[in-house]
């Protein structure tokens, strides 16, 4: 079995030996630039540690793994322009170190490279894992467009909130751990108890990240706390705090939401005061703990030994218990 660091360490490899030397250069620089600036690469390596269940020889769909994360970097180029975003990991978004037009035709560049990276497993494989992933980008933009028509609602509630989550994020790590399944033709059964795995831990993912954006470190989190407090973001916590708390309190946090001029310090300390005042936090905490044992309990249902679940499990605890 490989460790995660080692198949981080192959994925990094060959995403670094893709080549981006085509004409026309303003094409193809951005997409180089955009695959340069790293990540976890979380989803080909949970596609990997899926397919290191029953098999060892892991270098057989480093393409596909490739293919995931370049999917993954297209989404996050054009959602970057959506959002009007300036930073991503730090750098510049394509959009603002050139232009949006650069951005939709580079990122369209990149789904392409992606489908043509996914399709490259030359076995009968192939239709069922072109199917999922197919279905699977469809699911995603169904996600993002919830995720956009929230922006003007305040009326959003949890289950609307947890689908959108479900679409936007969490059947990439789904579809991710399946079709490493599928590359190394597990029963079927279990392709789908890790499908439902990555479906639970990427819910549980996201309601962690919502959680850090309030109380997390920012020296390991990586980016501003309050961030999504400052765009007015539908998060679980806002969600809850606007349906658990009280007329005064549902009125102060409407008051920092509809202004448009205020001091950012001063709204993150008093909308996360409010937070702390309806104890939305433990409700968060709360959610997340619920779908992490759902997915141990999915991942329990894997038929095989225990001992080669152990990496994924790792990862699984290393991603619901990070502080970044």
């Amino acid at each position: 079995m490989f460790t995660d660091s080692q198949l981080l360490e192959k994925v990094n490899d060959y995403i670094s030996q893709l080549t981006y030397s085509k004409s026309p250069r303003g094409l193809y620089e951005p997409i180089e630039y955009a695959m340069s600036l790293g990540g976890k690469r979380i989803r080909p390596v949970l596609m990997m540690m899926a397919y290191n269940l029953y098999r060892d020889d892991v270098d057989r769909i480093l393409s596909q793994a490739a293919g995931i994360e370049m999917y993954h970097n297209y989404t996050l180029m054009h959602d970057d322009l959506m959002d009007k975003a300036d930073l991503r990991r730090g750098k510049p978004t394509v959009h603002k170190k050139w232009n949006d037009n650069t951005a939709l035709l580079s990122g369209d560049t990149m789904l392409m490279i992606a489908y043509k990276l996914m399709a490259g497993s030359g076995n009968n494989c192939e239709p069922a894992v072109m199917h999922v992933f197919s279905e699977t980008a469809i699911q995603i933009c169904e996600g993002q467009q919830f995720d956009m028509d929230f922006e003007t609602r305040m009326d959003v509630n949890e289950d609307e909130y947890l689908e959108m989550i479900r679409l936007k994020t969490s059947v990439l790590l789904a579809a991710s751990l399946k079709i490493g399944a599928i590359l190394a033709q597990a029963p079927e059964e279990d392709s789908q108890f890790l499908y439902d795995f990555g479906m639970n831990l990427g819910v549980a993912f996201q309601l962690r990240d919502d959680l850090l954006d309030v109380y997390g470190n920012e020296k390991t989190f990586g980016k501003k706390i309050g961030g999504d407090i400052l765009c007015n973001k539908k998060t679980y916590l806002l969600i809850q705090a606007l349906r658990r708390g009280n007329d005064e309190q549902v009125r102060e946090l409407k008051k920092w939401i509809e202004a448009k001029e205020f001091d950012p310090a001063e709204k993150i300390k008093s909308v996360t005061a409010l937070y702390d005042d309806i104890d939305v936090r433990s409700l968060c905490e709360e959610r997340i703990a619920h779908y992490t044992r759902l997915a141990e309990a999915n991942i329990e249902k894997v038929k095989v030994k225990a001992e080669r679940k152990q990496q994924l499990l790792g990862e699984m605890n290393k991603l619901m218990y990070r502080e970044a």
